[in-house]
């Protein structure tokens, strides 16, 4: 009769351990749902980039530069229901950005669009790397958004510079002052009088 009594007594106990084990299971999981949700839901209010030209030089290349056309529409079309999603959305951008050292403008292939593209790149990549982590840095990625779009204003204006810039004229004599300072393209001055050389004569005297 007593080992009946232990016997109850141990299974009530065990039944009790495991509803227990299973309230504080199904707590964490609560908690992490709660959690990730919050991540969530502060990244798609922060996923907003700046996908519309802000100059008339931007829009242009959205007509003839088609990796910046392609770029501008995969950051404009925003991802949605979970973060899964905005993680194969952030590999696509990174894919996207990448391809602006292709084919840019023959205009635009200087120091400076290249430079821009360069820090460009380097923060969305920052942003696939940070959006991929097991637990996320969602005020991280809001932050680096918001540094994406500062990039591509700094792109689009320095674009505008340039545009400008070739379109005031040059000054009378510019162009051949420019030409002067390449001592690459340098050309010898052929309309200087050139001096014969005088033959010397073996015969004649010498003066010791």
């Amino acid at each position: 009769m007593k080992y009946r009594i232990a016997l109850f007594l141990l299974l009530i106990f065990v039944l009790q351990s495991c509803q227990n084990e299973n309230e504080k299971r199904l707590a964490e999981n609560a908690k992490e749902a709660k959690k990730k949700e919050k991540i969530f839901n502060n990244i798609n209010k922060g996923w907003t980039f700046i996908d519309e030209p802000i100059n008339e030089v931007s829009e242009e290349n959205i007509k003839n530069w088609a990796e910046w056309r392609d770029f501008l529409k995969e950051i404009g079309d925003k991802p949605r229901k979970t973060i899964g999603a905005f993680q194969k959305k952030s590999a696509a951008i990174s894919k996207k950005a990448m391809a602006l050292n292709n084919n840019i403008p023959t205009q635009f292939n200087q120091p400076q669009i290249k430079s821009r593209i360069s820090i460009l790149i380097t923060k969305i990549k920052m942003l696939d790397l940070f959006i991929h982590l097991n637990t996320i840095p969602d005020d991280k990625v809001v932050f680096l958004i918001q540094e994406i779009n500062k990039e591509l204003i700094s792109l689009e204006r320095q674009m505008d510079k340039i545009v400008e810039k070739a379109k005031i004229p040059k000054e009378q004599g510019e162009e051949d002052f420019l030409r002067m300072l390449d001592t690459t393209r340098a050309i010898p001055n052929s309309s200087a009088p050139q001096v014969p050389i005088q033959p010397t004569d073996q015969n004649a005297p010498r003066v010791e």
